[in-house]
């Protein structure tokens, strides 16, 4: 398993990554295809992880968009792994890459899920629920 940082463009293998998802209903690649195909400096971060050569995942890190208090936050989005890729590992693999990007430079970690699954995955990342936000978990170091 290897985590890549993308600098400014989405591998030349994204499509089948970005196919599994929109086949299980999520939107988030095509959005992540936008946003790189704009140019725009979305992302702090953006890692993928490889296995055996095969793109299996990918995650980013942006500024927190609605940060409630003036403290800097940054808000981890657009994390997918592949479904023959997961509960090996990966997403884990992934989020730990980012989770420690982000702490780098900041002291609260964002993320906004729509999932019970997203939502236990984090949680067992360590974040934690908040209410009464434009996210509804977060991560503090």
């Amino acid at each position: 398993m290897q985590v890549v940082r993308l600098e400014n463009r989405l591998p030349d293998d994204f499509e089948p990554l970005r196919a599994a998802a929109a086949a299980e209903g999520w939107r988030h690649m095509d959005r992540l295809a936008a946003e790189v195909a704009a140019g725009a400096p979305v992302f702090r971060a953006l890692f993928a992880v490889r296995e055996g050569g095969a793109l299996l995942g990918i995650g980013g890190l942006t500024d927190e968009p609605l940060p409630d208090d003036g403290a800097p936050a940054l808000r981890l989005r657009r994390l997918y792994v592949h479904p023959d890729a997961r509960r090996r590992g990966l997403g884990r693999t992934l989020a730990t890459a980012l989770v420690q990007e982000g702490l780098d430079s900041v002291r609260r970690l964002t993320v906004h899920t729509e999932d019970e699954r997203a939502h236990a995955f984090w949680r067992a990342q360590g974040f934690e629920p908040v209410a009464d936000r434009a996210w509804n978990l977060e991560l503090r170091g």
